[in-house]
């Protein structure tokens, strides 16, 4: 039960692409278009005020133009009608007051007060409370001989209302084009990242043995690298699971034949009563034990060569000390079999780029085909990153070096002495593919014999001094 619920909690926790694509595109966008109507509500709203204000000033000079000097005293010229007249506004209650320069009332509304211009200044705005209602007041000063003051208020509905409109006519088409920018958004989105939910559905229904490549749609770049690094993995994997196969099957085919003779001498020799017979069977047990464990050893080592394929590490390495181990480590079996092995080139040191244990391996199937299948002298010889296994055998005949490279081949020699499984040669050419090395067959000279030399690439120091260059 928990496992089949541990999909719908990923589900739930992990929101669509297309939604978090969508947020990240409309917030800021509506935070953006937010902001900018705002200004553009202020900015109009400024503006709006200076034009009412504007009107407002126009009223107070027009009052201001119809109050005269008397004999005694100044006043007003207009009578109250004429008054309401040029003040009139169709949606705003109007307020005047003229003061005398002592600040007593000469006509208009009693009480209506407003804070005086600066000194220097001829009117100012501002925004009183007067009767219990909040108005929207200027000052204009008359200057002397007749000084008198005019006060004219108004209320501010229409500029509250005008200011609305303002607000509600940019949001407005603001939020539609941002509807409808979502939605485009939203199905553009899903259109691209189709492709993508038809690569899942067909990686779910894939079985698991099919690592064919898949079939990738070429709406986006992303989405084709994708599509390549999932085929670059199978490829990948489909190599190594062909290669265990390989493995296995060859494992399976070439030691069933050593196997079934190790049992048959077992048996026989389980048959017997002397002792004399009983010891040449456990001898030849322990060869056919011998001969199955090197088979098996040269499979793995195949093996590993295939899967080198995909990460082989390369580093500097001494090739005169790996060629005196090697030659170190086969001068028993050498001695044993009355072979004479030794080496030459190896008084300067000689460096290469390459993987010490696929050098070994080089090394170690050279010199055990050498001493299956050469003659009585083997020399390993160093001049210049090239080695070369060197005997007094029979050779290979040319129209047969090309087919001794390729798995289970065996020439004459090998058929003859019913040794080894064809792998040494095969192994050896694997190797060298894999660090970059030229593999070479040579008669080592007049009388016969065969010379098998590995030329390996630039030393580091040279390589660094090109790149350097």
């Amino acid at each position: 039960m928990s496992v089949a619920r541990a999909p719908a909690r990923r589900q739930a926790g992990a929101p669509p692409l297309s939604g978090r694509m969508l947020r990240r595109v409309l917030l800021p966008l509506a935070l953006t278009w937010l902001v900018g109507t705002a200004v553009a509500v202020a900015v109009a709203g400024h503006f709006t005020e200076q034009a009412f204000d504007r009107a407002l000033l126009d009223d107070a000079y027009a009052v201001s133009a119809n109050v005269e000097s008397g004999d005694r005293d100044i006043r007003l010229q207009l009578t109250p009608r004429e008054v309401t007249s040029v003040l009139f506004d169709q949606s705003e209650n109007m307020y005047f007051a003229v003061l005398r320069q002592d600040g007593s009332l000469l006509a208009g509304h009693a009480g209506l007060l407003a804070p005086a211009p600066e000194q220097g200044v001829r009117y100012r705005f501002s925004d009183i409370d007067y009767q219990g209602r909040e108005l929207r007041a200027v000052v204009l000063n008359h200057e002397p001989p007749d000084a008198f003051r005019v006060v004219i208020a108004q209320t501010t509905r229409a500029r509250s209302a005008l200011v609305e409109r303002l607000l509600v006519y940019s949001l407005a088409p603001q939020l539609v084009l941002l509807a409808l920018l979502a939605f485009w958004l939203w199905r553009g989105i899903e259109g691209e990242l189709r492709p993508l939910g038809e690569l899942r559905r067909t990686l779910d229904r894939r079985d698991a043995r099919d690592l064919a490549p898949v079939p990738v749609a070429r709406s986006s770049r992303e989405l084709e690298r994708l599509g390549e690094t999932l085929n670059a993995l199978f490829e990948r994997l489909g190599h190594s699971v062909r290669a265990q196969r390989e493995f296995a099957g060859n494992v399976a085919h070439e030691l069933r034949t050593p196997l079934a003779g190790i049992r048959a001498l077992a048996e026989y020799g389980l048959a017997q009563q002397a002792p004399a017979v009983w010891r040449e069977q456990l001898q030849q047990i322990a060869a056919s034990q011998a001969r199955a464990s090197r088979l098996v050893d040269q499979l793995l080592g195949l093996a590993l060569a295939d899967e080198a394929r995909t990460g082989l590490q390369r580093e500097p390495l001494r090739l005169d000390v790996l060629v005196e181990q090697a030659v170190l480590r086969h001068l028993a079996r050498a001695d044993a079999e009355g072979v004479d092995l030794g080496a030459l080139g190896l008084e300067a040191p000689v460096t290469v780029l390459a993987n010490a244990a696929l050098v070994e391996g080089i090394l170690d199937n050279l010199i055990d085909n050498a001493l299956r299948y050469g003659g009585r002298t083997i020399t390993i010889a160093l001049a210049e990153r090239t080695l070369a296994v060197i005997d007094d055998g029979p050779g290979i005949a040319p129209e047969l070096q090309r087919a001794l490279v390729q798995r289970w081949s065996q020439g004459p020699e090998g058929t003859k002495l019913g040794q080894g499984a064809g792998l040494g040669l095969a192994i050896v050419a694997r190797y060298a593919a894999l660090l970059d090395a030229e593999l070479r067959f040579e008669q080592a000279g007049e009388a016969g014999g065969l010379r098998v030399s590995v030329a390996f690439g630039v030393a580091p120091a040279d390589e660094d001094q090109s790149s350097a260059g």
